[in-house]
């Protein structure tokens, strides 16, 4: 293949999404509003062209106009390209773009990548789904998790209290961040593994109340702990609204409470809550090896709509 025959730049500002769009992918559709917002940045969006032809895409997301980027979330290929050929340009994209974009010495942002619920039953899927991940492997990422997205529908029924856990507000950061320490004994999410590989389940959980729950402008009120009877905390769900959707951002099981089926009754607590709101969905993610909170969801009536592909650096 000619090496000269390709342009890799930045696009130059909003006028130029219709050309990064010319490559699908389900989040084309929030880029004007993220470009607006400034979570997505021209020097951070990165095209491939042959002639007037886009061979490749990729970008970079922050949750905030002010912050680096948090997320490499888009990494697109021409996938009508033989199989060789565009994972060749797409080396060639991310080498360059990664070079400019990425401080040296500095650990890249995470990738993710959403893809079908049943991406390996299709032979096309699962090759375009293998190609780019073959690529970042070739730069030194690391598969993290796969994960379940899941989606509360209105209209789908909403179990009621079993009666038997009793539910209160949060009372400050103090209370959630101690349980979020607590819970995170025996837990089974890959990326609360990777944060307790590099400190105290403490300081993990301050690090996750601080980067992300705190972000939510949603109002606090709507987060529950949930006790026994006699007023011992069991566990507790955070309903909010990210920058997106209305989610169940957190659920979390004290270790001596685990295997009573509590999680069905804190999920649909934090259903209750944001069905309250007249939402038009509700969404939460869970690893696919969570297989208890993946059940949970089932039971509650969510559907998967999708799979995440996360990979990191080390």
């Amino acid at each position: 293949m000619p090496q000269n025959d390709l342009i890799m730049r930045p696009i130059t500002g909003r006028e130029e999404l219709t050309l990064f769009n010319r490559l699908p992918y389900v989040l084309n559709d929030e880029l004007a509003e993220d470009f607006d917002l400034g979570r997505r940045r021209p020097e951070w969006m990165w095209v491939a062209l042959r002639g007037d032809r886009l061979v490749a895409r990729l970008a970079w997301w922050t949750r905030r106009a002010d912050e680096p980027p948090f997320m490499l979330d888009m990494f697109d290929l021409d996938d009508d390209l033989p199989g060789s050929e565009r994972r060749d340009l797409g080396a060639r994209l991310l080498g360059t773009a990664m070079a400019a974009v990425v401080p040296e010495g500095a650990r890249p942002a995470e990738y993710s990548r959403f893809i079908p619920p049943t991406w390996r039953d299709d032979d096309a899927t699962r090759r375009a789904v293998e190609d780019r991940m073959a690529v970042l492997e070739g730069f030194g990422a690391r598969l993290l998790v796969e994960r379940l997205r899941l989606e509360w529908r209105p209209g789908t029924p909403i179990p009621e209290p079993s009666g038997r856990l009793r539910f209160r507000p949060v009372a400050d950061r103090e209370e959630l961040v101690e349980l979020m320490t607590l819970v995170l004994d025996g837990t089974l999410d890959a990326h609360s593994h990777a944060d307790l590989a590099q400190m105290t389940p403490a300081q993990a959980a301050r690090a996750q109340y601080d980067d992300e729950l705190a972000r939510y402008k949603s109002p606090r009120e709507w987060w529950r702990i949930a006790t026994t009877h006699d007023g011992d905390p069991v566990g507790f769900v955070i309903p909010a609204r990210n920058s997106y959707n209305p989610i169940i951002a957190y659920i979390g099981v004290l270790p001596a409470y685990r295997g009573n089926g509590h999680i069905g009754d804190l999920l649909a607590e934090g259903t209750r809550i944001l069905a309250a709101q007249d939402v038009p969905r509700i969404r939460a993610s869970t690893d696919v090896g969570n297989v208890p909170m993946a059940r949970a969801f089932q039971r509650a009536g969510y559907v998967n709509f999708q799979r995440e592909i996360n990979m990191t650096w080390s």
